[in-house]
């Protein structure tokens, strides 16, 4: 699931699910805003059934929202969320905070199914889930609009619920960030700093600037360049703008990406 389609049979929706197959596993990272993900893979060829683990990235309801669809369709696949992650996350529009959070009730309804992870977490040989290790995130949960409610007080998100999906290639890291709210720069850093001495070859995912201005977007380019990424695929809430900046700096290094998009590292 991505927000692009180039196939009239299959659905586009402001979202995201990524299968990956890595080893003779399969994962899926996020199930989208709704049960639409799994019609695609349906499409696609994709068993959803076979699927070893799931993945949330973060709390986010454009995320989440299959993932009950996905709990329908695989029996006994564990889903594996950040350990602070829970149903509180919220974002201004018009002056007004509106809920933006995975589905009231999901977490306790299938609580049987979700497993916590902590900072580094490492789900098989070579795969690895990394939460946030910068300190005061917060200010892009100010930059963006977007609160965690805690004890009945809101708060800028520090995007504690966020992680990172790492798969560890023979050219190097690709790192899978569905939304980068920290910064794609500042997930790359991360992950240097989480697996000393490799380099990172590719980073997927949203990088949320579909709302930032195009001065900003230049200088969080170059940053990107800077921190020698090799391929860089992303969609969902960078924004056609954006990406036309990124391909600007970044040249043949990025890529679209859109609904039945198959790659291979």
């Amino acid at each position: 699931m991505d927000n692009v389609s180039n196939n009239p049979a299959l659905t586009a929706q402001w979202g995201l699910s990524i299968y990956i197959e890595y080893q003779g596993r399969r994962y899926l990272l996020d199930a989208g805003a709704g049960p639409e993900f799994a019609e695609n893979a349906k499409v696609l060829g994709i068993d959803l059934s076979q699927v070893d683990c799931g993945i949330l990235s973060h709390a986010h309801h454009d995320h989440a929202d299959g993932m009950d669809t996905f709990f329908q369709e695989n029996a006994g696949a564990p889903f594996y969320l950040r350990e602070p992650s829970g149903e509180n996350c919220y974002g201004c529009k018009d002056d007004f905070l509106e809920y933006i959070g995975i589905k009231k009730g999901l977490l306790e309804t299938y609580q049987n199914r979700i497993c916590r992870t902590g900072d580094k977490t490492e789900l098989a040989p070579g795969v690895y889930l990394l939460g946030h290790t910068t300190p005061e995130l917060d200010c892009c949960g100010q930059m963006h609009q977007q609160f965690l409610k805690i004890a009945d007080q809101f708060m800028y998100d520090d995007f504690r619920h966020e992680q990172s999906l790492i798969f560890d290639t023979d050219q190097g890291l690709v790192i899978f960030n569905s939304c980068c709210h920290a910064g794609a720069d500042v997930v790359i850093q991360e992950a240097q700093a989480a697996f000393p001495g490799r380099k990172v070859h590719a980073i997927v995912g949203g990088f949320h600037l579909f709302a930032m201005p195009a001065d900003q977007v230049r200088t969080f380019a170059h940053r990107l360049e800077e921190t020698g990424v090799e391929h860089v695929v992303t969609g969902h809430c960078t924004g056609q703008d954006a990406f036309e900046i990124l391909r600007e700096t970044l040249g043949n290094r990025v890529r679209q990406m859109e609904v039945g998009l198959e790659m291979e590292f």
